[in-house]
This record gives structure tokens, sequence and C-alpha cells, in this order.
């Protein structure tokens, strides 16, 4: 199966940093409900980006999920090595517990530095058909990621609107 035959069957993962109080753990049973949907029609592959926030939520959600459905494959594609270095002690650890569970670890670049940021979320958008986002901002990364998935044809499942607001 060719890498274009795939991306039918998978999805990208984005959204902001910061998870306002109070929705992380409504947002990650959405979440879980959207990724069952698309388990419905067939998708089974799922990247994620490795940054903080929803990132991190999305990656434990889908490896909550694969004890129910094991076909679920969970990719890491990351920007760069070492690029979890300024984060807090408590976030290293949370990446580190995740890091052995991934299917799949992509570095896109050897360079550190705002490009292989954006070559990431790149990369996520070119090898799916999906997007499933937490995108509640018109500016920033996740905005740039959610923008370019519409570009190229993804179907996006934006959260946020159904999210913000709830408590």
């Amino acid at each position: 199966m060719k890498m274009s035959d795939k991306r039918t069957e998978t999805c990208c993962c984005t959204g902001h940093r910061d998870i306002p109080y109070g929705l992380e753990t409504p947002l990650k049973s959405v979440l879980k409900e959207q990724v069952g949907l698309l388990l419905s029609k067939g998708v089974i592959y799922y990247g994620v980006g490795g940054a903080v926030g929803f990132d991190t939520l999305a990656a434990e959600a889908l490896f909550e999920l694969r004890t129910e459905y094991p076909q679920i494959k969970v990719i890491l594609v990351y920007p760069f090595s070492g690029f979890d270095s300024r984060w807090q002690k408590e976030q290293r650890e949370r990446y580190r517990v995740l890091l052995p569970k991934y299917d799949k670890l992509v570095c896109v670049s050897r360079t550190p530095g705002r490009e292989a940021y954006l070559m990431r979320d790149r990369h996520l958008v070119d090898c799916s058909a999906h997007c499933i986002a937490f995108c509640s901002r018109s500016y920033g990364g996740t905005a740039y990621t959610v923008r370019y998935a519409q570009e190229h044809g993804c179907q996006i499942y934006n959260l946020a609107e159904r999210i913000v607001g709830q408590k």
C-alpha cells in the first residue's frame, strides 16, 4: 500500500498548548467520541505533534482507546531532537512516559527552530485526510495548521466548537 492510500485512513491532531482550566476532562471525552466515529470509517492511524497541551492530551486519549481498539496506531511527529528541553520537569516526565507507547516516531528536522515546527505541522497534515483540532483562536500555530489542513482537503473536526464554554 502506498503512502497516498493510507492518507484516507489517517487523522492528524492539532491544538493549543494551553487548555483552559476545567476543560481537559470534557475535551478528552469529546476527542474520544470523535476518534470512535473515525474508527467506524476505517481511520486507524493518528498523528500527533508531541507538544504540551492538546497534543499530549490527544496521545493519552488515543493510548487509552487502544486498550479497546487495538487497531489504533499512534504516530509521533516531532520537530527536532531536544524540542522538549525548555519544558517544565512535569511536562517532560509526562512526555517520557508516553514515548515508548508510540507505534512510530518521525523527526522532521535536524535543525532546531521555528521552521522545524512548521515542517512538523505540514507533515502531519500532508499524511492525513482528517484533522481533529482544538482551535479557539484565529492566530498562532494551531490556526495555521487548521488553515493548512483545510487548504489541503482534510476533513476538519474542531472540538473547540463543541467544548469551549462548557465546564
